[in-house]
């Protein structure tokens, strides 16, 4: 089984819930096992046998939280990213809030960690997901077909490329 995590930070409990969608969309591909877990309270273990790790944040003032940046900068060094398949999601409260540029922020720090980001862009034609989901406050149902959906594009991509 190849190994792939969900990493997030969640407060109202909204971005721990779409980590989990993503979480479930992986495993829809054959040979995928993924679990999801707080950044607080990791797996260093699985993380390392991991081929692919998404990590999500809750938007705050147009940018990830703080608690995702400090884990990019501290604990995701000894977290071995270099060479895996990257992606980053988030949950906002509003639709031009900011989630893409945490998602942005996210990618960029997994590049200079040496992690290989993706996303399908739009490879895969419609819906298209260009840098990484978002799902908004109140709109969470209404979004969890979309993040399964780039849970099973990341899975895909990723044993394209490992398996």
């Amino acid at each position: 089984m190849m190994k792939m995590t969900v990493l997030y930070h969640s407060v109202t409990g909204n971005t721990k819930t779409m980590a989990q969608v993503i979480a479930e969309g992986m495993m829809t591909v054959a040979g995928v096992e993924a679990k999801a877990f707080p950044i607080e309270n990791w797996d260093t273990a699985w993380v390392k046998e991991s081929k692919c790790v998404v990590l999500g944040t809750p938007i705050y003032l147009a940018d990830l939280c703080s608690a995702v940046k400090v884990w990019l900068d501290g604990p995701a060094l000894k977290a071995g990213l270099a060479g895996k398949v990257g992606g980053a999601f988030a949950t906002a409260d509003y639709l031009h809030g900011g989630g893409d540029l945490g998602i942005q922020t996210i990618l960029n720090h997994m590049m200079v960690l040496g992690m290989l980001t993706y996303s399908g862009g739009g490879s895969f034609g419609k819906p298209v997901i260009h840098l990484g989901p978002v799902a908004l406050h109140g709109h969470l149902e209404e979004s969890k077909e979309l993040f399964r959906l780039y849970g099973q594009r990341m899975a895909t991509k990723t044993v394209s490329l490992f398996g």
